[in-house]
């Protein structure tokens, strides 16, 4: 597998910087095979079949970012990867210099954090005080790097999804943000069922691969609870011939972890899972989507799940119509020409 073969060029001005005035306002685009058909994200409910069952994620983005400063003066951004306890935490850090084992960084309120390890990526803390309360109290949210400013007071809301309920991700679930209540509403009303997973978001998500990736085929760990009702749930949506659609890649994810089994059971732990092209799908079968960067594990993953001419054929007619990209940006509505199953 080669990164080039999922690259693409793509506009700054097509980077979304934020939101539309309404959630439902995006455009999105229908790809099956080699067929694009441009819509906007309040025509989904056309697109879905009584009986399906659409699954997203409920997780919540926490205010994970802070800003401090080391005793010595210098500055400190720190990204909360994952708490780990009431005090302790993964983090990363960015300044001109990378904390050591021991330092001390001093944030607002008379709160400070101690380096007490270093984990590969991240450096593990303690807080002076509980982190949730810190969150609360001095957290920003986590805009993505790719967005050239700083989060304002809509942010906190449209950065998060309508039905986000457990915190603990640092990046939205970015193909839920489109969803309003009242299409929710109008969706059940269709006669289709809406089910949840859990998955929490991690700044990997960000991260350009490795080439060590590439070689173990896993990525970064991130906190994933596939329920036993939701299970049930899928088996008997199955059983009607009604079909699973995925809200976003962190739905496919989870799900496709808990059914590597080759039948969709609970789950609760991390997942590493890598998708790519030759994999085999065995619960999704139709996926919503926002445009992702290139070279991505993103990217590789709606490849393999509907081949990757398609996509960079769907991707360019994108930057053509002029689509806005990446967690802001638009959407896709996937199908695979060829829906059959892996059992």
């Amino acid at each position: 597998m080669k990164l080039a073969d999922y690259n693409f060029n793509l506009p700054e001005k097509l980077i979304a910087q934020k939101p539309n005035k309404k959630r439902i306002s995006s455009k999105l685009l229908h790809v099956k095979g080699h067929v694009v058909k441009d819509r906007v994200f309040s025509e989904l409910p056309e697109l879905l079949k009584k009986n399906d069952l659409l699954i997203v994620n409920d997780t919540k983005v926490m205010p994970s970012r802070l800003f401090g400063k080391k005793i010595t003066g210098g500055k400190v951004e720190i990204l909360i990867e994952r708490i780990l306890d009431t005090a302790i935490a993964l983090i990363q850090t960015k300044s001109s210099k990378r904390p050591l084992l021991g330092d001390i960084i001093l944030l607002e309120n008379e709160v400070s954090i101690e380096i007490i390890g270093i984990e590969q990526d991240f450096l593990r803390v303690k807080f002076s005080k509980d982190i949730n309360c810190v969150l609360d109290e001095i957290g920003h949210v986590p805009l993505p790097p790719y967005i050239s400013r700083l989060p304002n007071m809509n942010d906190k809301k449209r950065y998060q999804t309508v039905y986000a309920k457990k915190s603990g991700a640092v990046a939205a679930p970015t193909a839920g943000l489109h969803f309003s209540k009242s299409l929710l509403n109008a969706i059940q009303n269709k006669g289709i069922r809406i089910g949840a997973i859990t998955l929490h978001v991690g700044s990997g998500t960000f991260m350009p691969l490795r080439e060590e990736q590439l070689k173990t085929k896993k990525l970064h760990k991130e906190q994933t609870v596939v329920g036993e009702n939701l299970c049930r749930e899928i088996e008997h949506t199955l059983s009607i011939g009604g079909r699973i659609i995925a809200v976003g890649t962190t739905v496919a994810r989870a799900l496709e972890t808990a059914a590597l089994s080759g039948r969709i059971k609970p789950f609760a732990g991390d997942t590493d899972i890598f998708i790519y092209p030759g994999f085999q799908f065995r619960i999704v079968d139709a996926m919503i989507t926002n445009f992702h960067l290139p070279k991505s594990s993103l990217i590789i993953l709606v490849s393999a799940f509907i081949g990757r001419e398609e996509v960079l054929q769907a991707y360019q007619h994108a930057v053509n119509q002029h689509y806005q990209f990446y967690s802001y940006g638009d959407a896709m509505f996937l199908e695979r020409s060829n829906s059959k199953r892996c059992k």
